[in-house]
């Protein structure tokens, strides 16, 4: 039965359900295999009230997708570019070819189609599990706030919390501290699931320095659009779990703003990191 729009945590979870990998043309007959150097996957997309495709679902889709032509190693870091903005009506047609995979490595690029041509592109490398030394050196997190600083994000179906507002109007630095947690869900999932959520609120945190201008505004005190999105895996971790999406925005100048990132568990381990750069262009107030 087809999802309902009601129930958006369910309606994402479809979106990462792939139909693929099947060869490419030219790409050999049968299953993909280490002898398949390109395959193709599809994937639907979300119903959102939304005036575009939403750049998380990419994400998390190349994720997926990177996954499913390397099966045996996990996704260690993608960085996409995003040249044209992609169409809600019309599934995503996805593009995967392999130019490397050893018995640690893999290299992978992955182009998003619509009828309207490339809408994206990602540079993907994974990685084998392996044991190795660690060690980290972040600030620690602070507790998990109480159910009294819930907030609500449309585009993540599932709970966050903040101690800051994540749409304030007076200035402040550009800082912002999200706490996440899914319903719970598959382990081999939450890559894809944390790299939708660090799309959301990057070009929000550029923004927070400015008074009287909010993430809200979009479209009447400034144009925004990502340009290119990465993130870096560093640990396995969980969703249903909570996180803490900690990121600061160094920058904003002609025209783009730059946004960076770490996730990080109650805990406090370091699990992975993220930077975006994006396209933001104030108006002039009147």
């Amino acid at each position: 039965m087809p999802t309902s729009v009601t129930d958006p945590w369910r309606d994402l979870l479809a979106c990462l359900e792939l139909d693929g990998p099947e060869p490419a043309p030219g790409g050999g007959s049968g299953p993909p295999s280490a002898h398949t150097a390109t395959a193709r996957l599809s994937g639907r997309n979300q119903r959102l009230a939304y005036h575009r495709l939403f750049g998380g679902q990419l994400l998390a889709q190349f994720v997926r997708a990177a996954a499913a032509v390397c099966p045996d190693k996990a996704v260690k870091s993608l960085h996409a570019l995003f040249p044209r903005a992609g169409r809600s009506d019309e599934p995503v047609r996805y593009e995967a070819e392999r130019h490397h995979e050893g018995g640690t490595f893999a290299t992978v690029s992955i182009t998003a189609r619509q009828e309207t041509g490339v809408i994206a592109t990602a540079s993907v490398s994974l990685h084998a599990p392996e044991d190795g030394a660690g060690r980290q050196s972040v600030p620690g997190v602070p507790p998990v706030p109480g159910a009294g600083h819930a907030v609500r994000l449309d585009l993540l179906p599932w709970e966050t919390r903040s101690a800051a507002e994540p749409d304030a109007a007076a200035a402040g630095p550009p800082e912002y501290e999200l706490w996440m947690r899914t319903p719970a869900v598959a382990a081999e999932l939450a890559p894809a699931l944390a790299a939708y959520a660090t799309d959301l609120t990057l070009i929000g945190t550029a923004l927070r320095p400015l008074d009287g201008v909010s993430q809200n505004d979009a479209g009447t005190a400034f144009t925004s659009a990502v340009t290119s999105h990465t993130v870096w895996f560093h640990r396995p971790f969980r969703t249903d779990d909570w996180l803490l999406l900690r990121q600061h925005s160094p920058i904003l100048a002609h025209g783009r703003c730059f946004g960076r990132g770490d996730v990080l568990t109650a805990d406090g381990s370091l699990v992975a990191s993220y930077a975006q750069e994006a396209l933001l262009r104030l108006k002039e107030r009147t």
